[in-house]
């Protein structure tokens, strides 16, 4: 990102909640640690050049302790000769500042945490950067924040400003996941080439609005398509919840703007929640898993019978879990095609129940069970597995505080009225604009659909039943869609990216034509979905439109059990849900089979257009701004900030 063209603020996200909890059993071996060491080592190689392009680095890697890894970072500037100025944010840590047991975080929320952070917004990094700090380090900040708070720094945004923090919360969400947004992980991978994607950029305008990119040369692709499935990426609703604003997902609007360029806009904020999500992590006990191999004839028997021999010894276990795969094939050319796959996953509070005496009970069948008896790797000691579960509190019970390079601390809330310092000179065009007087409160009309929970959430309200009979369904009626139709996977005409939210996953679905979108919302209904994937029918799962990005997005509560650390499923983040959801077969208007499952062709590129006043906003001046980049950069232009 630093060698491939001019940045402003370079960000790096870190965190993630099995990062957390990795995090905090790092700080119980060492109370030093409990930040993302590898940031040092990647900052030891790119520290000068970012100090001698004038690039700011906003990180979350602090993890736990942001003021330990910003001392660090001091450490290493002093050891290879850079002078910077390095300030951090802390707060969000309420273990250790005890705001969580005050703020209303309910009886026994916090008891047994190992862990416990608050989302905390991008006021925090804005003071910091505002008191020309050059590295700002941050712990729990919501992703989004490393965005928004440069550029509410650079264009010197009010924090009612909504519509404008929105748009850079919308254009940060984008960036988080890095090459997600540039074909990582892309549905229709198949039609570019995504060896190996450049990170994307945004160019922040003063108005909120944005250009998604990347730098020149580098691989990978910015479509409308894969910046509409990193949108909608483990949200959960139309409204995204955070810290700083509340971001309407279904005000915002994707046009191409060259070559691998699509401009965001429209985005409508509303203020936001007056609580913050804290996300808890626990040692939530211990497990263990054999997985038992089955070949060529009699898969089911033979899967019966390792049940049976096993389960005494499972009886006194308080979780088990027994999952058949029916990965074989009937008259297999290999033997590993053959064979079906029969796992065991086992869990309880004491290590001693699944250790060693109960998976060694397991191989000591080896001589006396199934023909072909084998395991695929010889068994291991219990390993501990974590819990994640969220809570809400109030927002004014979390002590949000920039520590400004010369050690100054000043609560976040009091950053907009305390004396700005004027920024450091940019990487390029002129000085921003005064700032504007704060937007109004949007009055947008409200949400089609529940409201929803985003990545830096508070609560929201709890969605209505629908006459789709699902909490939380959009209503919808049905359309004429006559004609002829295929029987064909749904990902021939439909892209999809699923994730995880705690133990709940979300799956977007989208699709690039109105007609196509006509089709999808009228046709793909919860009772759909859960007939497609039987293994939500069981659980409450609710639907959202979002008309503007032709998408759905469903979130499946329950699935992931207690979060990906507790490892309580094949596919413990949901990665794949989307895709298997794709692969199923449904019946499709033939008219509206594209000829390939691609993005279809891009159009010519035109001009590169600097900044340019949002239509779907009131006029308003727009000036130059920062470039912020994920792993970003580009040519010298007057359009804005550069994450």
């Amino acid at each position: 990102m630093l060698t491939g063209g001019p940045l402003d603020v370079l960000t790096g996200d870190y965190l993630a909640e099995l990062t957390m909890l990795i995090l905090g059993r790092d700080r119980l071996k060492n109370p030093d640690l409990g930040y993302a060491r590898t940031f040092l080592r990647q900052l030891e190689e790119g520290l000068g050049l970012a100090h001698e392009r004038g690039v700011k680095i906003v990180t979350n890697a602090g993890g736990l302790n942001p003021a330990g890894l910003a001392e660090a970072v001091r450490a290493l500037a002093d050891e290879v000769g850079v002078p910077v100025r390095v300030a951090h944010v802390e707060g969000d840590d309420l273990m250790r500042s005890g705001a969580g047991a005050g703020a209303g975080a309910g009886a026994g929320a916090l008891e047994g945490a190992l862990t416990a952070n608050a989302y905390l917004g991008g006021a925090g990094i804005t003071a910091c950067l505002r008191a020309g700090a050059d590295v700002v380090v941050t712990g729990r900040v919501t992703d989004a924040a490393l965005v928004s708070g440069p550029a509410a720094w650079w264009f010197d945004w009010g924090p009612q400003e909504y519509d404008r923090l929105a748009g850079a919360v919308v254009a940060g969400h984008v960036l988080e996941c890095g090459t997600q947004a540039t074909g990582g992980n892309y549905a229709f991978f198949t039609a570019h080439d995504v060896r190996r994607p450049g990170f994307p950029l945004a160019e922040v305008c003063e108005d909120g609005s944005a250009v998604v990119t990347k730098h020149p040369g580098t691989g990978g692709l910015v479509s409308p398509g894969t910046v509409t499935a990193q949108l909608l990426y483990e949200t959960q609703g139309a409204r995204y919840l955070g810290p700083d604003v509340t971001a309407r997902l279904d005000t915002v609007r994707l046009t191409p703007d060259g070559e691998d360029r699509v401009r965001i806009s429209g985005t409508v904020g509303e203020p936001p929640p007056d609580t913050l999500k804290v996300g808890v992590t626990r040692v939530g006990g211990w497990r263990n898993e054999v997985v038992f191999v089955l070949t060529g004839l009699d898969v089911e028997a033979k899967a019966a019978l390792v049940r049976e021999q096993l389960a005494d010894a499972l009886a006194g276990v308080a979780g088990v879990s027994w999952t058949l795969a029916r990965t074989d094939h009937a008259d297999a050319d290999t033997q590993e095609a053959a064979s079906a796959l029969l796992r065991l996953v086992v869990r309880d509070p004491s290590p001693d129940r699944v250790g060693r005496e109960l998976t060694g009970a397991a191989i000591e069948l080896a001589l006396a069970s199934y023909p072909g008896f084998h395991v695929t790797s010889p068994p291991g000691p219990a390993q501990p597995y974590g819990v994640f579960t969220s809570v809400t509190i109030p927002a004014s019970g979390v002590p949000h505080t920039a520590v400004l390079p010369d050690g100054t601390r000043i609560p976040a809330a009091a950053a907009r009225v305390a004396p700005p310092t004027p920024p450091l000179p940019k990487t390029r065009g002129p000085a921003p604009a005064p700032a504007p007087a704060p937007a109004p409160a949007s009055s947008a009309p409200a949400s089609p659909g529940p409201v929803g929970g985003g990545a830096g959430g508070g609560s929201g309200a709890r969605p209505p039943d629908s006459a789709r009979g699902a909490a939380g369904e959009s209503p919808a009626g049905p359309g004429p869609h006559g004609g002829p139709t295929t029987r064909a996977p749904l990902g021939v005409l439909a892209g999809a990216r699923s994730g995880d939210k705690g133990g709940d996953a979300n799956i977007g679905v989208w699709v690039e034509t109105d007609a196509a979108w006509d089709w999808l919302r009228d046709t793909l209904t919860v009772k759909l979905l859960q007939s497609l994937l039987p293994e939500t029918s069981p659980l409450a799962v609710a639907r959202h439109e979002l008309p503007n990005l032709r998408a759905l997005n469903f979130t499946v509560a329950g699935i992931l059990g207690d979060g990906v650390a507790s490892g309580h499923r094949f596919d413990p983040q949901a990665k794949a849900l989307g895709e298997w959801l794709r692969a199923r077969h449904v019946d499709i208007p033939t008219h509206l089979l594209p000829p390939t499952p691609a993005d279809g062709p891009r159009p010519p590129a035109p001009p590169r257009a600097a900044c340019v006043p949002d239509p779907d906003r009131a006029a308003a001046p727009v000036s130059s701004g920062p470039d912020v980049g994920a792993t970003s950069q580009m040519p010298p232009t007057p359009e804005g900030i550069r994450p």
